[in-house]
């Protein structure tokens, strides 16, 4: 293995900073390589080291869907609600994965990750899910305590983030049954109803012009 030549013959620094990933753990991990992973942390990878694209090593296993590679860095004692790179936080991470990524998000969820964690892309790991059209997700989310109207990140609150993104009516008709704000302003759209209209889902737009969204909304 090249990764073992170099650590063992050539001396390489295990721990060298730099690059899209920040670290070599963290590539690993975002390519979920679970034997690179073990390597390294085996020859004394910084398991909580901070930088590159996704933060840390556990945010880059967790939007790669890998969850024995999750698992096994959590044991070592990687830092679950650690913030910073691109989605904030590893349970943003795998909300935000374009694969169904429940059982990632349930393990994280069973370690006590902060299911209102704020920060990254998307504000929320409700509003990445909601994004993604997760519906599997999103109601796991919900049932353990996630804030339906918490707002920041991109789209500005969940409701947005669906409203723009959605397949179909279903993912917006249940953040507002759970109390999603529907004229909440935020982000980079006015209003559900803006994020529904540049989104050009009629099913969606309807369904909010039923349910009460003001039809004159302006930015503040």
């Amino acid at each position: 293995m090249v990764v073992k030549l170099l650590l063992e013959k050539e001396g390489a620094d295990v721990n060298a900073q730099g690059g899209q990933y920040g670290n070599a753990l963290q590539a690993a991990a975002a390519q979920g390589n679970n034997g690179i992973v073990r390597l390294l942390v085996e020859k004394g990878a910084d398991i909580n080291a901070q930088g590159g694209e996704y933060g840390n090593a556990l945010q880059a296993g967790a939007y790669c869907g890998n969850e024995s590679l999750v698992h096994f860095l959590l044991e070592n004692n990687a830092h679950i609600n650690a913030n910073g790179g691109q989605y904030g936080n590893p349970l943003q991470a795998a909300a935000a994965a374009y694969s169904n990524n429940e059982a990632v998000v349930r393990l994280l969820l069973q370690k006590d990750a902060n299911v209102n964690a704020q920060g990254g892309q998307y504000g929320s790991a409700l509003a990445a899910a909601a994004a993604q059209g997760n519906e599997i997700v999103v109601k796991l989310l919900l049932d353990r305590g996630a804030d339906v109207k918490a707002k920041g990140g991109q789209y500005g609150s969940a409701l947005c983030a669906a409203a723009i993104h959605g397949r179909d009516k279903r993912m917006v008709e249940l953040l507002i049954t759970k109390g999603a704000d529907i004229n909440a302003p935020g982000g980079q759209y006015v209003s559900a109803l803006e994020a529904a209209v540049c989104g050009g889902n009629m099913a969606v737009i309807k369904l909010l012009l039923s349910k009460g969204a003001d039809v004159n909304a302006r930015g503040g």
